[in-house]
């Protein structure tokens, strides 16, 4: 036997060892509780929904899954935690819009990177984005905002959470594709929905679990919401490409993530129990009551969707200029 053939032979065999390795570790994982990491505060819209997904992937794995927030930085000291986390599927993160899609755009230096420091596990769910409006505002639907804004440049105000948040950009790519100009008005410590709702400022775009209950209740009109058809939860209202407004898709979603050395064989088990619990049937219900959808993918299918996630949100940063460093 030549050494190539034996060294070759060895490799084999190693090879194989450590994927039997890695199959009997998937096979008994999980054997202690997990830390699901949340980047936004406790009490958050997000946080409420990484807690309810945490227990039903507690049900499905047969170990607590921890909610553990860490907040601060646009999301990124609690992202940065799990890239650094060891990859033994023991630390998750929940990834959003924000942290895997836009911030690498903003920001020449980040303590992490998105593309090759995780591996994406699944999605969770996606919310749709409306152009959400003040009911004294000068126009009652999203085509007449258009022709408003172009009669009055600069003039229709638009709230957002500062520079490169995700209200902010969902406007830019609007006014982009709309052809108009806004005046974007930021709210750095407060929330602008008192304002919204008084009539301070007229419009946002923003995903609808908080202005929901506004917008049933009258105090608030969604004249326009993202996707390919009309949300069931609102049927009367139109989707952007019925408004006239083409190839406008901002979503905010959230996600689950893993340190990128987690064992392939772990990935897959926790995208399984993702499938698993999002078949709750309540769960389903309040995503869609709030113009989303509860979501589960696997791996693969979410980093493709991240992928073209990010492509889009890049262009948006590039149209609009906007830098954070």
């Amino acid at each position: 036997m030549t050494p190539f053939i034996t060294r070759r032979t060895g490799l084999a065999a190693i090879t194989l060892a450590l994927l039997a390795a890695s199959g009997a570790q998937a096979q008994d994982y999980p054997t202690k509780p997990i830390r699901l990491l949340a980047p936004f505060p406790a009490g958050s819209g997000p946080d409420a929904n990484a807690r309810e997904i945490a227990g039903e992937l507690t049900k499905i794995l047969g170990q607590t899954v921890i909610v553990e927030n860490k907040p601060g930085a646009s999301g990124i000291i609690g992202t940065e935690a799990a890239a650094k986390a060891a990859p033994d599927g023991y630390t998750l993160v929940v990834g959003t819009t924000s942290t895997m899609s836009v911030l690498h755009h903003l920001y020449t230096k980040l303590p992490f990177n998105a593309e090759k420091d995780f591996a994406p596990v699944s999605l969770l769910g996606v919310l749709n984005t409306g152009l959400i409006a003040t009911p004294s505002a000068p126009f009652k639907t999203a085509a007449e905002m258009v022709a408003y804004a172009k009669t009055n440049p600069d003039t229709v105000t638009a709230a957002t959470l500062g520079a490169g948040s995700y209200f902010h950009l969902a406007g830019e790519w609007f006014a982009s594709n709309a052809g108009v100009k806004l005046r974007f008005v930021p709210y750095s410590t407060t929330s602008p929905y008192t304002d919204l709702m008084a009539g301070q400022v007229q419009v946002m775009f923003d995903a609808l679990p908080v202005a929901a209950g506004g917008i049933r209740g009258g105090k608030l009109k969604l004249l326009a919401l993202t996707g390919k058809t009309r949300h069931p939860a609102f049927p009367d209202v139109p989707t952007f490409a019925e408004a006239g407004i083409a190839d406008y898709a901002p979503v905010a979603w959230q996600g689950i993530l893993a340190p990128a050395a987690t064992p392939k064989a772990i990935v897959e088990k926790l995208s399984a129990a993702m499938q698993k619990a999002a078949q709750n049937p309540q769960l389903a219900e309040k995503w869609r009551q709030y113009g989303g959808e509860l979501k589960a993918t696997t791996p693969a299918e979410f980093a493709a969707f991240i992928k073209a996630d990010s492509a889009q949100w890049g262009k948006v940063v590039r149209q609009a200029d906007v830098k954070l460093d």
